[in-house]
């Protein structure tokens, strides 16, 4: 009966399955990572701070990676997405499946976040649900500026940790550099995103839609689409960066998979069916962000 089950409900259409697997991802990665957020905004501090929020969101990343790594590659993250088409490491026609996955993933991720804090929010907020202030929590969901930070500053702030989030995710996945050991690759991730974390745009749509209001977008002199387009660049920034100055020049370069025959990257070195592959280094899909 249980094989039976199985049969009946298991998807054969492997984009559908690793979109699936880019929205449970990208969930785990919102709802534990801006959970961290959340226990130590609605605590007032005495349950959390900058450390706790830094590791925990690492190890969002890392558990999230884990859970979709090994059928979709682990992105939960557009721009590490864009990044490997544009490096021709995934089929462009997969870019949309995986973004919106990506996007869903993040929406219901806040709104779950929200939904199990919801009491913890009205008992801070006063039942006010504001972007700025001494009582604001925008913020647990998306990324909003200093008050001295130019939209240019910012731009320019966003694109280079993305550029180097991306760039340090090549080379743990690069089998012809010293890649990190099998299985340990989203722990290698995760203390990468202790220094950079990127979450934003289905978040904050969602506090405009929950109560926070318009003003999630016209905050910080309209800084909402900062952390959309930057990390986007940044992504290619980083992964063409890396091709040109890395992987390029290994000097045994080889095809060590056709991208026809899997259909999709996998920076953890997983088929759909669970056995182990090699990375691709040469010619790929993953993480995670903010």
């Amino acid at each position: 009966i249980e094989r039976s089950l199985k049969e009946k409900f298991a998807l054969k259409n492997s984009l559908i399955k690793e979109a699936l697997a880019e929205f449970l991802g990208t969930f785990i990665l919102i709802a534990l990572g801006c959970g961290c957020v959340a226990q130590a905004v609605l605590s007032r501090g005495e349950l959390g701070g900058v450390i706790t929020i830094s590791v925990g969101f690492a190890m969002a990343v890392t558990i999230a990676i884990y859970v979709a790594g090994g059928v979709s590659g682990g992105h939960i993250n557009p721009a590490v997405s864009l990044a490997m088409c544009v490096t021709g490491k995934m089929k462009w026609a997969k870019l949309p499946v995986y973004i919106l996955a990506q996007f869903l993933g993040s929406f219901v991720g806040a709104a779950a976040l929200f939904g199990i804090n919801y009491d913890a929010f009205m008992d801070y907020t006063g039942g006010e649900l504001n972007v700025t202030g001494p009582r604001k929590t925008a913020h647990i969901f998306a990324t909003y500026p200093a008050p001295y930070l130019s939209l240019a500053n910012g731009f320019a702030d966003q694109v280079m940790s993305t550029a180097i989030l991306v760039l340090a995710a090549f080379a743990i996945f690069d089998t012809k550099n010293l890649w990190v050991p099998k299985g340990l690759e989203p722990i290698a991730v995760g203390l990468l995103i202790i220094l950079l974390t990127s979450r934003d745009l289905a978040p904050r749509i969602f506090t405009a839609i929950a109560g926070w209001g318009m003003e999630v977008f016209t905050a910080g002199n309209h800084w909402w689409w900062i952390p959309t387009v930057a990390p986007m660049l940044g992504g290619v920034l980083g992964a063409v960066t890396y091709m040109l100055f890395i992987e390029i020049h290994h000097l045994d370069v080889q095809v060590e998979q056709d991208m026809d025959s899997s259909g999709k990257y996998e920076l953890t070195n997983m088929d759909n069916e669970g056995r182990h592959l090699q990375p691709l280094s040469c010619s790929p899909s993953d993480l995670k962000a903010d």
